[in-house]
C-alpha cells in the first residue's frame, strides 16, 4: 500500500476502471489515484503462512524511474536494511518528491529465520498537482454494469428486478418501428400491492417516472436521474461529474412496449467505492445471522456511491455518528481505509449539532490510527481533536453540560455553522407525534432530559480517555496526562452523581430518578460501571431489550459483549421483533433502515449505514477478532458464538486476513485459527457449561485460566492453529 492505496496507480474512465497505464499522460486524462502527501506511507503484508514468523528487517526502494529498480537502484530512496518489524505507515524519507511525477517502489524483508525475500514486484504512484504535509488519497467513484435477476412480464408492462437495491443509474435497450413512439419507465426501491413499482412508497423511498422518447431502431439509453433539492444542498456530498446523479433503486418497470424485451436489456450501472467482495466472509449454523451479515456487510458496499461516509439518500450529509458506524463496517467488510480518512477529514470542519457526535470525533479519529498504525490524521488534527472533547463546557466537578459555556468562540472553534449550537441528542428520532396523530415514544427508552445527564457525560468520558491515548501516541506526553486526569475526575464524578444505589442502576441525570436503557449501556460500553457493579448494570440492560434505535444498537452490543454475554448478544442480532434486523429483512430491504420500522420514524430511508451495526460487531465481537495495538501487530482472538454449532470468519486486516473457524461437537468443540505474519494474538476461548476436562493446541495439552466468560489460552504468533476443548 501506498499511503493506504492498496491500488495506488488505479485508474477509471467514467467510472469504469481501465488497466492502469504507468505514464503520466494517462494519469493525467484518467480518473487516478493522486499521491498528494509530500511524505507517502508505505504498507505491506508477509505473505509467508508459516508458524511464528515475524519481520525483523526490511529495505525499500524508490525512483523515478523504472530501470533502475531493475538495477535494484532507488534513485529517490534507498532505505538501506533497516532493523525493524514495522510494516505499516513507514514514512518516505528519501529526496523531495515532485508534484505530478509518477514513482515507483518495492520492498524485500528479512523473517526471524534470518531469511530473506525477493524483491516485491514493482509498484507505482502519481502525485498530485500539489503536495502537502497532510492529504489523503482517495480512489474515484466505480460503476459495475448489472443485469436484473429476474424479468416478469405482466397485463402489458415488465417488471425488471435486479434483487437487490442499489445507487445507479439505468441504461435501457430498446426498439422502435417507427420515429413517434414513447414508452413509461419506472424505478423504485418498492413494490406495492400489485406487484408495480410503488408510486407513493412513503417515507423518503425513492420513486422516480420517466416518459421516454424512442427513435426508430434499435437504441441504448441511459436514463437521466433528477436531482433532489434536499440532498443537493450546500452541505450535501454532490455526485462528481464523470458520474453524475445516481438515485437507489431495485426495480424498472417499463410500461408501452411491445417489442420482446430480454434482462440483458436492462442494465442497471450501480456506483459505489471501489470494494472488494473477497476481503471478509462470515457464516454461520444460524441462517438469520448469515442474513444479517449479507444485509450488513451490502450496505457497506452500496452507501459508498457518495465516496464520503453519508447518513443516506435523503440529505448525503456526513454526521459522526453515521461515520462512527460506518468506518467499523467498513473495516470488517474490507481491507480498505481511505473512505473513512477522507471522511474523518471533512467532519473536522463540518461538524454536526449533536453534542454526543461533537465527541465522537476523537472516537473516529482513534479508529483510523489503531485499524492503519499510521498516526498522520491523528497527527495532523491534533488540535481540532482536543477542542471536540468539550473540555470546555466543564464545570466544576468535571462534568460538562451544553446549558452553559456555549459561546460563539467555542462554537466557530468546532466548525459548528452560525445558526447551530450543541444539543444533547441520546438517541434519534426522539418522542413525538406521527402524521396520524398517534405519539410515539421514540428511541430514547424515556429518558428524562436534565442539564447535567449521564450519556453526555459518558460520551464526555470516553472522548478524554481516548484523547488521552492520542495525546500518548503523537508524542504530547503533558496533554497525555492531562486528559488522563480529567477522565479520572470525572469517572469518579461519573458514580457520584448518577448511581443509583437503591436500584443498583445509573438514573439519566442529576435531577431526575428515572433510569433508561441508554445511561445504563453507554457506562457499561464506555468502562464507567465499577467492576462490583457490572452484573446488576448488564442485568438492567438486559430487562430493556432493544429500546434504542439502529444507531443505539452499536453501542447496546458493544456493551453487552463486552461484558461476555455473547449470548444475549446473539439473541439481540437474530431478534424477530419489530425491533430488529430481522424485521428490516422481512420489510424487503436491501440495506439496511434509518429505523428499525417506519411506525417508529415515518420519513425512514432504505439505506442508512448506521443501521448496519452488525457488519463489525459480528467479525469484532461475536467472532472476536479485534485490534489491540495501533495497526494490528497485536490483536484479539476472542470468539463469542453463544448457541450457535458452527461458524467461519475472515477479517480483513493491514498486515493480512485473520481467519477462524468453531465447530461445536458432543461435549466440546474446536476452534482453528489462522494468523497472518508479523502479528501476534491473544487467543480467549468460549466456556461451555459444565467442567472443563481438556484443552489442547496443536495436539499438545495446555493450560488456561478464566477471565471473564471466556478462557484466556495465551499469546500466539502467525500459522494456523488448532485447540481442541473437551468438558
Amino acid at each position: 500500500m501506498c499511503d493506504m492505496m492498496a491500488y495506488s496507480d488505479y485508474q477509471s474512465i467514467g467510472g469504469y476502471p481501465v488497466q492502469p497505464t504507468w505514464d503520466t499522460t494517462a494519469f493525467l486524462s484518467h480518473q487516478a489515484v493522486r499521491i498528494a502527501d509530500s511524505l507517502p506511507s508505505f504498507s505491506w503484508v508477509l505473505t509467508d503462512s508459516g508458524t511464528d514468523v515475524h519481520q525483523t528487517a526490511f529495505q525499500i526502494l524508490v525512483s523515478d524511474n523504472p530501470d533502475s529498480l531493475r538495477l535494484d537502484r532507488g534513485t529517490c530512496w534507498n532505505s538501506g536494511v533497516v532493523r525493524s518489524s514495522r510494516s505499516t505507515a513507514l514514512s518516505y524519507q528519501g529526496k523531495p518528491l515532485a508534484p505530478a511525477t509518477l514513482y515507483y517502489w518495492k520492498i524485500r524483508v528479512w523473517d526471524n529465520l534470518h531469511r530473506g525475500s525477493p524483491f516485491s514486484p514493482v509498484a507505482a504512484f502519481f502525485t498530485g498537482d500539489t503536495l502537502k504535509s497532510y492529504a489523503t488519497a482517495t480512489y474515484p467513484l466505480e460503476k459495475n454494469d448489472q443485469y436484473p435477476v429476474a424479468i416478469k412480464k405482466v397485463d402489458g408492462f415488465t417488471l425488471a428486478d435486479f434483487g437487490r437495491d442499489a445507487f445507479g443509474q439505468l441504461k435501457i435497450r430498446l426498439f422502435s418501428a417507427a420515429s413517434d413512439d414513447t414508452v413509461r419507465l419506472c424505478l423504485g426501491e418498492a413494490l406495492d400491492a400489485e406487484g408495480h413499482v410503488n408510486a407513493h412508497p412513503g417515507a423518503t423511498i425513492r420513486y422516480h417516472r420517466f416518459v421516454l422518447p424512442l427513435m426508430r431502431g434499435w437504441h441504448t439509453y441511459r436514463i437521466r436521474i433528477p436531482t433532489d433539492v434536499r440532498n443537493t444542498r450546500a452541505v450535501a456530498i454532490l455526485m462528481p461529474g464523470y458520474i453524475g446523479e445516481v438515485t437507489p433503486f431495485r426495480y424498472a418497470e417499463l410500461a408501452g412496449y411491445t417489442h420482446p424485451i430480454a434482462r440483458e436489456d436492462f442494465i442497471r450501472e450501480a456506483v459505489n467505492y471501489p470494494f472488494d467482495e473477497e476481503a471478509s466472509s462470515f457464516v454461520s449454523s444460524d441462517s438469520l445471522l448469515n442474513a444479517v451479515w449479507d444485509l450488513s456487510k451490502y450496505t457497506m458496499k452500496a452507501t459508498s456511491f457518495a465516496g464520503t461516509f453519508v447518513d443516506g439518500d435523503r440529505e448525503r450529509t456526513p454526521y459522526e455518528a453515521d461515520a462512527y458506524i460506518n468506518q467499523l463496517g467498513y473495516y470488517a467488510a474490507d481491507r480498505e481505509y481511505s473512505i473513512s480518512r477522507h471522511t474523518l477529514d471533512f467532519l473536522i470542519t463540518h461538524a454536526n449539532w449533536p453534542t454526543e457526535w461533537i465527541l465522537m470525533t476523537p472516537m473516529i479519529a482513534w479508529n483510523d490510527y489503531l485499524y492503519t498504525g499510521d498516526a498522520k490524521a491523528i497527527s495532523a488534527h491534533y488540535d481540532a481533536l482536543k477542542l471536540k472533547t468539550l473540555t470546555a463546557l466543564a464545570g466544576t466537578d468535571g462534568l460538562i453540560t451544553t446549558r452553559t459555556g456555549q459561546t460563539p468562540r467555542l462554537l466557530r472553534s468546532l466548525h459548528l455553522t452560525k445558526n447551530d449550537s450543541l444539543t444533547d441528542i441520546v438517541d434519534w428520532p426522539h418522542g413525538g407525534y406521527l402524521k396520524t396523530g398517534q405519539y410515539f415514544g421514540g428511541a430514547t427508552d424515556g429518558f428524562v432530559f436534565e442539564p447535567y445527564n449521564t450519556v453526555v457525560n459518558a460520551f464526555y468520558y470516553k472522548s478524554l480517555v481516548t484523547m488521552a491515548a492520542i495525546a500518548g501516541a503523537t508524542g504530547h506526553k503533558g496533554d497525555a496526562e492531562e486528559f488522563s486526569r480529567k477522565a479520572r475526575r470525572v469517572k469518579l464524578a461519573f458514580q457520584r452523581k448518577f448511581w443509583d444505589r437503591a436500584h443498583k442502576r445509573y438514573v439519566d441525570g442529576i435531577g431526575t430518578d428515572h433510569a433508561s436503557l441508554h445511561a445504563n449501556m453507554f457506562a457499561l460500553a464506555f468502562d464507567l460501571v465499577p467492576v462490583r457493579y457490572r452484573s446488576d448494570v448488564l442485568d438492567f440492560v438486559r430487562s430493556r431489550g432493544m429500546q434504542c434505535s439502529v444507531y443505539g444498537a452499536q453501542f447496546l452490543l458493544e456493551a453487552v459483549y463486552g461484558q461476555g454475554a455473547g449470548g444475549y448478544g446473539l439473541s439481540l442480532l437474530t431478534s424477530r421483533g419489530l425491533r430488529s434486523w430481522y424485521n428490516m429483512l422481512a420489510s424487503g430491504s436491501t440495506m439496511t433502515m434509518e429505523a428499525w420500522d417506519e411506525s417508529l420514524k415515518s420519513n425512514l430511508d432504505l439505506n442508512h449505514a448506521w443501521g448496519a451495526a452488525p457488519a463489525n460487531i459480528i467479525p469484532h465481537y461475536l467472532a472476536g477478532v479485534r485490534p489491540q495495538e495501533p495497526g494490528w501487530s497485536t490483536f484479539l482472538i476472542q470468539p463469542q458464538p453463544g448457541d450457535l454449532t458452527e461458524m467461519r470468519a475472515r477479517v480483513p486486516t493491514i498486515r493480512g486476513e485473520v481467519r477462524i473457524s468453531y465447530q461445536r461437537h458432543g461435549r466440546g468443540y474446536t476452534l482453528e485459527v489462522t494468523i497472518p505474519g508479523n502479528t501476534t494474538a491473544q487467543v480467549s476461548l468460549p466456556r461451555l457449561p459444565g467442567r472443563l476436562h481438556r484443552v489442547t493446541l496443536d495436539k499438545h495439552g495446555i493450560r488456561v485460566h478464566k477471565v471473564m466468560e471466556s478462557l484466556y489460552a495465551g499469546k500466539l504468533g502467525s500459522g494456523t492453529h488448532r485447540f481442541e476443548v473437551s468438558y
